[in-house]
């Protein structure tokens, strides 16, 4: 675990082994951390988060499952892609259930804003993917016009704009709740478009 890095990360001697690097911002209890990690053992997983309790649950959950792929650092998201990942250094970033901030005075405060999303396409590889999910339509609203807007990524999902609930996302039981009480959810789905070639500009 990491509290607060400055600079670039060797994430090869971190994990002791190559492999394709991924990332989750904000990993809550670390459910969908650890199954990510279960269902992908040949990746390296980094969670991004502050919150203690979640980062104690998280730690439990991996060594209760005997994972050896997870790494964790304890520090601001937007500080850790600033200077941690080398450009075009993360496979996939997975982003679920952001806090939404609701009021419309807190919006500032909300993650997915433009300055983040080219933090994210800055450390994403080209091919990489970014997925996102959230319980809060405006949010959700938000977040697909942010994203539509910036050309270093692509809508997987382009007719619907919208992707459906990837089975690699496990259902929390608020989740759960929340669809049984008529709430809805919303995933989106992208990838970073490799960079213009000089060729292609003329």
């Amino acid at each position: 675990m990491l509290e607060n890095p400055h600079g670039p990360v060797d994430w090869q001697a971190w994990f002791a082994r190559s492999g394709r690097l991924g990332v989750e911002v904000g990993f809550g209890m670390g459910h969908a951390l650890v199954a990510w990690a279960k269902e992908a053992p040949d990746w390296n997983l980094v969670g991004i988060d502050v919150y203690q309790p979640g980062v104690g649950a998280l730690l439990l959950g991996v060594e209760e499952a005997g994972l050896d792929n997870v790494r964790v650092i304890v520090a601001d998201a937007r500080d850790v892609l600033a200077s941690c990942f080398l450009e075009g250094s993360v496979d996939e970033v997975r982003i679920f259930f952001p806090d939404p901030w609701p009021k419309k005075r807190h919006h500032k405060r909300r993650l997915i804003q433009p300055e983040f999303v080219a933090a994210l396409a800055r450390c994403l590889c080209p091919g990489g993917r970014l997925l996102l999910a959230t319980d809060w339509e405006d949010y959700a609203h938000a977040m697909l016009q942010i994203l539509n807007a910036t050309p270093e990524f692509s809508n997987m999902h382009p007719g619907t704009g919208y992707a459906p609930r990837p089975a690699t996302r496990p259902q929390t039981r608020f989740e759960t709740r929340g669809l049984r009480l008529g709430h809805g959810v919303w995933d989106l789905a992208y990838r970073r478009e490799a960079p213009p070639t000089p060729e292609s500009d003329r």
